[in-house]
């Protein structure tokens, strides 16, 4: 069907795909999940790439030409196989191909926080805030932190294919290590295990960070003091972000995403580390919720 989207969300727990038309207005026409089960390994995962596809194709009756995919981690430029992602059991492997021939259609790959990122930028938020935007960066702040670059309505993937990937900037001198293999990556202070840890280390209770946050709200000393520290880093590791892009819109996504105070206080901890006496960039909530994963998927195609 002309004008019709095809876009697969990988996750570590769920992939998530979804058949939609953007004209004259965005409409979903079929949207379904399967368990991603990546321990039983790579090749499983392709089967269920498959298995997802197949029920498209019987919900909808469409027989695509192109995928879109998101998926953690990036597409090595040279080596066209999977590196960086936090679902190990895909790096190093030719991702791109093996689902073109399992899926019998052309793929096209993007990392989730890009797609996340453009989706917002096209038929997301932005639009309500920003008419065509120079730059827009997408953050993802949930399991791991990541982030997507949008200039002129066009990623940006850069030469080695990390663009956005601010969650493995060091922030500190010293911190956690992280699973990239270096210490005191933002992801280690501001991501939702993180945010969980530190807490857990201050009172021995394992909570979610949605969670803590709203003992924070009751007035809990140690969610607060969390919370607190959160913001702080928050603040200095988006401050280096404009200070470098220097965007318009920042739109975040990802669990830590309904943490109200990123919107209001969070912009008084930006503008302690910024090279600019105030903050004009709009900093705003998603619009498309868990659909921008997909949707931004599906955009990579060419239509």
């Amino acid at each position: 069907m002309t004008g019709t989207y095809w876009g697969i969300d990988m996750g570590g727990t769920k992939i998530e795909g979804a058949v939609f038309q953007i004209k004259p207005e965005l409409k979903v026409l079929s949207r379904i999940r399967v368990d991603t089960e990546q321990q039983f390994g790579y090749e499983h995962i392709l089967g269920q790439f498959k298995k997802l596809v197949d029920q498209l194709k019987s919900a909808t009756g469409i027989n695509p030409e192109v995928i879109g995919v998101g998926t953690p981690g990036a597409i090595d430029l040279y080596t066209k196989k999977i590196k960086n992602s936090n679902t190990q059991c895909i790096i190093g492997k030719p991702m791109n191909e093996d689902l073109e021939k399992k899926l019998g259609a052309k793929v096209y790959m993007g990392n989730d926080a890009n797609c996340f990122a453009f989706a917002e930028t096209l038929l997301g938020a932005v639009p309500d805030y920003v008419k065509d935007p120079e730059v827009v960066f997408g953050i993802i702040m949930g399991t791991g932190v990541g982030g997507g670059i949008v200039v002129h309505n066009r990623l940006i993937n850069g030469l080695h294919g990390i663009a956005g990937e601010w969650g493995h900037n060091p922030l500190a001198d010293d911190g956690d290590m992280c699973y990239c293999g270096h210490k005191a990556c933002v992801e280690t202070f501001i991501s939702g295990p993180a945010t969980e840890k530190y807490y857990f280390n201050l009172t021995g209770q394992k909570l979610k960070a949605t969670d803590i946050y709203t003992k924070s709200l009751e007035g809990d000393s140690y969610a607060l003091q969390t919370i607190d520290r959160l913001l702080e880093y928050y603040g200095k590791a988006v401050a280096r972000i404009i200070n470098i892009l220097d965007p318009e819109v920042i739109v975040i996504g990802g669990g830590l995403s309904k943490i109200d105070r990123l919107y209001s206080e969070g912009k008084e901890y930006i503008v302690k580390y910024l090279f600019n006496k105030d903050l004009n960039t709009k900093i705003i909530r998603p619009k498309l919720g868990d659909s921008a994963g997909v949707i931004g998927a599906g955009l990579l195609t060419p239509h």
